[in-house]
């Protein structure tokens, strides 16, 4: 039975868990009566803000043991934004409770809790959505646009990545309380890989109509997280010379069944500004997103000045704005990361309410973290290709029409909803 409203809970209210519960007091209808965290100044914080948005009639309880909340509350979705490797396990938990998922992103541990998240979905009938926001962001979704529309021709290549400078955040992970170090210390591979896997799994069409089918991994030496803490922290630092296993720069290509390749980075210890290198190729056009300000440059075969990019901004971008996005700037909402925060909490809710399935399904979330465990696997094999599992059991082939049509869709543009 559809709703108009849903109760929801936040597990993890770190920053990035606390903006987000922010924001989700934002979407209509969703009203946060639970919090949890194992840290009591960041559960007091978040209890904080969250009674003080609380809709007359509905109470904020906090909890430091997410079974006991699970137990107790009765909810319709939880919002899970804990640390990378305790990601998949809590979904799980939150599944089998008869919940809804939408999990923050990073990288799975293993492919077998990939499986073990599908089959627990399977079983309860509950699914778990993986909150990847640059599947909504502005930019990404004008150039889905107009590959629908065909200006693209057929895609044969794209590239992306994360590639942010992080080094103090990845360092002073234990005085900040923040999960990256553990990782960057003993785990070698792509480790933050969905930022642009989101977007290009949906352009290419992966698990529906397309997949997958190997993934090859390199990770350079390691020198940017000791560089920075020698120069900033000093030889008395307890981490001075540390064996760091991540590379400071990691390169992942993956193979699909159609045919195409996709090039990502893991770039998060060296100096740099931010990007994440959007590429879209194929055989009338390009576009590349421009490593300076994040807009981008476009090449349309028998469009553009021969051989000369043009600015996607200038000339293409409100032109080909999604659907979506002119409903959103109609309605002036603002939050979060430019607005792709509102739009995947929107999108996640709406899914919950109208009992549709979420545009960022189950399969989709095991298939865009799986590639964490499958880089780490090929990085300790000196760069040797390994096989992607099938996440559908072969009904890839057949899934090109499983996803309802709405606006908040990612595996069309359903116009008809606008």
């Amino acid at each position: 039975m559809k709703k108009d409203s849903c109760r929801m809970a936040v597990i993890g209210l770190g920053g990035r868990g606390h903006s987000m519960m922010e924001v989700l007091m934002n979407v209509p209808g969703v009203h946060v009566v639970a919090v949890c965290d194992v840290i009591e100044e960041r559960l007091d914080a978040g209890l904080k803000t969250a009674k003080a948005r609380c809709a007359e009639g509905y109470d904020v309880h906090a909890y430091t043991d997410y079974h006991e909340m699970l137990e107790i509350e009765e909810l319709d979705g939880v919002y899970v934004a804990t640390t990378w490797i305790t990601h998949i396990p809590i979904s799980i938990d939150c599944m089998k409770a008869g919940v809804n998922v939408g999990v923050e992103v990073g990288g799975a541990a293993s492919i077998e809790e990939c499986w073990s998240l599908i089959r627990t979905s399977q079983e309860t009938g509950k699914f778990c959505m993986l909150m990847e926001n640059c599947c909504y962001d502005r930019k990404e979704m004008a150039v889905y646009n107009m590959v629908k529309q065909g200006i693209f021709g057929e895609i044969v290549h794209c590239e992306g990545g994360y590639r942010h400078d992080l080094r103090d955040e990845i360092v002073l992970g234990r005085e900040n309380k923040h999960g990256r170090l553990v990782n960057f210390m003993h785990r070698n591979g792509e480790l933050y890989p969905t930022h642009e896997i989101g977007p290009i799994a949906k352009l290419l069409k992966i698990n529906k109509g397309n997949r997958f089918v190997s993934l090859v991994s390199v990770a350079s030496k390691q020198r940017g997280l000791n560089e920075w803490i020698k120069n900033v922290k000093g030889e008395d630092y307890d981490l001075y010379g540390y064996d760091f296993k991540c590379g400071d720069v990691v390169t992942t290509i993956l193979k699909c069944a159609n045919g195409e390749t996709v090039t990502i980075n893991h770039d998060c210890s060296l100096p740099r500004p931010y990007s994440r290198e959007y590429t879209v190729q194929g055989t009338k056009a390009v576009f590349k997103e421009a490593p300076d300000d994040g807009n981008g440059s476009i090449y349309i075969d028998g469009v553009s000045p021969q051989h000369k990019w043009e600015d996607f901004n200038e000339k293409y971008a409100d032109k080909y704005l999604h659907p979506l996005w002119k409903k959103y700037d109609a309605e002036k909402i603002k939050a979060g990361h430019g607005g792709m925060d509102y739009l995947i909490l929107l999108a996640f809710a709406d899914s919950i309410m109208n009992e549709t399935k979420p545009p960022i399904d189950t399969i989709d979330t095991a298939t865009w973290m799986v590639i964490t465990a499958l880089s780490e696997q090929s990085v300790a094999l000196g760069g040797t290709a390994v096989a992607f599992p099938d996440f559908t059991n072969g009904m890839w082939i057949n899934r090109d029409n499983d996803f309802d049509r709405n606006d908040i869709c990612l595996d069309d543009i359903c116009e008809e909803c606008f």
